[in-house]
């Protein structure tokens, strides 16, 4: 049985693709802040016996290695990271104090590369990393500065990966997903002129919703993925 370690498993983006991973049925290790809304996983397909969770802050120094050990220490291997954490902030360089910064990059940058590095030694040929970026890391926005910041930071980490340790049989891609139907971006789906800007031009003329980013992720993981790498896979619809 293959497991999977998924970041954020509470979140609009991490939680489907943990259903996802449930329905093809995998293990899954899902962590988030919120111990309450964790146990939201454990009704997924497979249940308690497939679906661990690890309450933890994914910016805290040791979290690299709880999660880890959570992994090996019930099914005794890592077959995918899913890096799907993520807090949007709609400040420009210029409005973006330190405090802000230092968050922003420690929690979309700093920590998915702690925690990537914790697992690297772990994972075995035909094993796959999947950054969550945005297509802010690839076109940029208007806003959002530390955000593009970290995206694209994790997107040049993503490429890296690839080059570095291919050759081992481990692949790493990006899924950058445009404007995506969730929590996180329902407040400003009812500024008029955000909407006109990021689902009006789209060809499809509608939001992307989380099926479409986890069943992308879900593709990258799978033998039909197995010759991609390095690659960040636009999900906006167009």
């Amino acid at each position: 049985m293959q497991v999977a370690i998924i970041t954020a498993a509470t979140g609009g983006i991490g939680f489907g693709c943990a259903a996802k991973f449930a329905e093809m049925s995998m293990a899954v290790v899902g962590t988030a802040r919120d111990e309450r809304r964790l146990a939201e996983l454990t009704q997924l397909p497979g249940g308690p016996d497939r679906i661990a969770t690890h309450p933890v802050d994914p910016t805290d120094d040791d979290a690299p290695g709880q999660l880890t050990r959570a992994a090996l220490d019930r099914w005794g291997r890592i077959d995918f990271l899913i890096n799907a954490a993520g807090e949007g902030s709609p400040k420009s360089v210029h409005e973006t104090d330190d405090e802000s910064l230092d968050y922003v990059l420690s929690l979309m940058l700093r920590a998915p590369f702690r925690l990537t590095r914790e697992v690297l030694p772990h994972l075995r040929p035909g094993s796959a990393i999947i950054n969550i970026t945005s297509t802010f890391a690839v076109v940029g926005g208007l806003r959002g500065g530390a955000y593009s910041a970290a995206k694209g930071g994790l997107a040049a980490l993503t490429t890296h990966i690839a080059c570095q340790y291919g050759a081992q049989g481990i692949r790493c891609n990006a899924v950058a997903p445009g404007v995506i139907q969730t929590a996180m971006t329902q407040h400003r789906l009812a500024d008029e002129r955000f909407r006109r800007l990021n689902v009006e031009i789209t060809p499809h003329q509608r939001l992307g919703t989380v099926d479409d980013v986890a069943n992308t992720v879900a593709f990258l993981c799978s033998e039909g993925g197995a010759f991609i790498n390095g690659q960040t896979i636009v999900v906006d619809g167009g």
